[in-house]
């Protein structure tokens, strides 16, 4: 309960200080209005000065004219001249008056006179004498302020007394207000029915405030009050009751009707979850009640009480404005909505159409010239990008709030975060797109791209992922992967084969076309060659101790080399065993005196003896080279 005390609390004071701030901002637009009144009224001062200078001389001429004799025709001739001569300036006066008036009336509010509940009686629009409108309206204010708290002071004691130029409104010998021509020519009526009209609202203001401040009426108030408060603290009591039995509900429910939220095989909400959601949304839903409850609660209150009536208007306005504003928008978008609905339509089944060429091109039935059937889809994805921005570009316009400065600040903010955040990015993106169309290398390929070898196992517009015979993933971005060489071992292999090699060194001892037959034996023993296509074998290059021997072989396994490699290697040392041809470095060979052979026990005869010391006479030596000579 404390919190929903604090929560009244803060909405009460809320609402006044949001009052007192639109009252504030009323009455500053008031002035900004009424500035020019200020300044116009000095004019029409100035005019009505003019007026009545006139006025006292036509007086003074009107008595010449009676005390002028019956014979003397010239002078009253031209005294007659002079008044017409007035009478026609005060009508011209009178004119620039009606129109100077008829020009602010549309504009300016004028200075109220509100002296009780900000209620306005009535406004105040000309100047008397010195005194210009916001000061007579002041004064008028205060005036009848002071006299509805004279409670001696009776409905009727309220007078109008004529003068030649004004009309007063007094109640015994202090004058409420005057009410001259001007007043008159502002409202368009005449200056003594304005004058009763005046008389009659101040008379009903006064009896009407006297009413509101009996003690009759502050006790009926207050009554009201307190049923008010009281049905909105049993509101609140039973919100929070109910509450507790949800809850409880809830709690007694888990296990059985609450037993968690599955979608298909996702278990999104567990027992336990679930139930705290809804113990949540169960105390969310009390805070709206009880919010709602102290909301309605307050304009009710505040319309009890005189002085506060302003307050409930307001605060229904808070809640009823947006509302309307809501549905005329809505209301007002509708025709822009169908135009929406049918521009997507449009857009939807050409892309449609789309999608059935390309899956036309991808599988092979449609096929065009010079156009590839992997190309399909990542044309298909470019054309489909460019019509949907196509598509927003068309339906911007009728997007509500298109043509509002901040839409079009966002907008334009987001292109330069765009822009500067993805230049990177888009590099990488146009690479994307030129590798695709070069076709270097597709999903599956065995590749070498730099110092990475592996299988292609996706390509992105950012990146390209690798992965190495170690299982390693490497992601490449794209426009590394452009800069690069790219090897691909895949893209001819189920055709005409990869070939695969692989080098060896043996000395001249051993006939070549012996270790050509061995190395294409090998070869042949080896899975996932191709025996179709003969192996062959080229000598690279003849050194200072031995022949470099390149055997070749074909296959159509290129994601397997490694292994191939391995066996290739391993059937290599088989065949040169069984045949008795050491793969030894000629080096060692010339300097190995009394030492086995390299070739495995296996593999050699069973009466193998390995070879004695050479050791040869110094006078044997001689004679050899003797025998030679001669």
């Amino acid at each position: 309960m404390k919190h929903c005390y604090l929560i009244f609390a803060i909405l009460f004071f809320n609402c006044a200080v949001v009052f007192a701030q639109k009252n504030s901002a009323a009455r500053v637009t008031d002035s900004l209005n009424n500035l020019l009144l200020l300044q116009q009224s000095k004019q029409l001062q100035q005019l009505e000065n003019r007026r009545l200078l006139d006025s006292l001389k036509k007086m003074e001429l009107e008595a010449q004219l009676r005390e002028v004799k019956t014979n003397n025709a010239e002078k009253k001739q031209e005294l007659r001249a002079q008044l017409d001569a007035i009478a026609q300036q005060d009508s011209i006066r009178l004119f620039q008056k009606e129109t100077k008036i008829d020009s602010l009336r549309n504009f300016v509010s004028g200075y109220g006179v509100a002296p009780f509940y900000e209620d306005t009686l009535f406004f105040v629009y000309a100047r008397l004498g010195s005194f210009g409108p916001d000061e007579r309206a002041e004064a008028i204010t205060n005036r009848i302020k002071k006299l509805a708290k004279n409670s001696f002071t009776g409905k009727d004691s309220l007078k109008l007394i004529a003068n030649e130029q004004i009309i007063d409104i007094s109640s015994g010998e202090n004058i409420i207000m005057s009410v001259s021509d001007d007043d008159a020519l502002w409202t368009n009526t005449s200056k003594a029915a304005l004058a009763g009209k005046y008389k009659e609202i101040i008379s009903k203001s006064m009896a009407g405030y006297r009413s509101d401040f009996s003690w009759q009426s502050i006790l009926k108030e207050a009554l009201l009050a307190l049923i008010v408060l009281g049905l909105l603290v049993t509101i609140i009591f039973s919100i929070n009751r109910l509450k507790r039995k949800v809850k409880l509900y809830v709690y007694k429910q888990k296990g059985h009707r609450v037993k968690g939220i599955k979608i298909r095989n996702y278990v999104l909400f567990d027992a336990d979850r679930e139930a705290n959601f809804l113990f949540m949304v169960n105390n969310v839903i009390r805070w709206l009640l009880i919010i709602i409850a102290i909301y309605i609660s307050l304009p009710i209150l505040f319309s009890i009480f005189p002085g506060t009536k302003g307050f409930a208007d307001t605060l229904f306005g808070y809640f009823l404005s947006p509302l309307k504003k809501i549905f005329n928008s809505i209301w007002n978008f509708l025709p822009n909505l169908f135009t929406i609905i049918v521009i997507i339509i449009v857009f939807n089944y050409f892309l449609k159409g789309l999608r059935f060429l390309k899956n036309e091109v991808e599988c092979g039935d449609l096929k065009i010239s010079g156009f590839y059937p992997d190309w399909a889809n990542p044309t298909y994805q470019i054309i489909k990008i460019l019509v949907f921005a196509f598509m927003l570009i068309v339906i911007f316009p009728y997007l509500p709030g298109s043509e509002s400065p901040a839409f079009k600040g966002v907008s334009v903010f987001l292109g330069v975060l765009f822009t500067f955040g993805s230049a990177g990015s888009l590099s990488n993106i146009i690479a994307g797109l030129v590798l695709t169309y070069m076709r270097a290398f597709k999903i599956g390929d065995r590749v070498k791209i730099g110092d990475i070898t592996g299988d292609i196992i996706e390509k992105t517009l950012l990146v390209t992922r690798v992965r190495t015979i170690k299982n390693e993933i490497n992601s490449i971005p794209n426009s590394n992967v452009i800069n690069s060489h790219t090897t691909n071992y895949s893209s001819d292999a189920p055709d005409n084969g990869l070939i695969i090699h692989t080098t060896i060194t043996i000395g001249y001892d051993a006939p070549w076309r012996q270790v050509h037959q061995l190395l294409i034996d090998a070869a042949l023993a080896t899975d996932m060659i191709v025996k179709e296509l003969s192996p062959f074998v080229l000598q690279t290059s003849l050194d200072d101790f031995y022949v470099s021997y390149q055997v070749n072989a074909y296959t159509k396994e290129p994601n397997k080399q490694a292994i191939i490699y391995s066996n290739l290697h391993q059937n290599i040392q088989d065949k040169f065993n069984e045949a008795g041809v050491e793969i030894m470095s000629p080096h060692y060979g010339s300097l190995r005196d009394g030492n086995s052979t390299t070739v495995p026990p296996e593999y050699l005869p069973k009466d193998y003896i390995s070879p004695s010391f050479k050791i040869k006479k110094e006078e044997e030596r001689k004679n050899k080279n003797d025998d030679q000579v001669k």
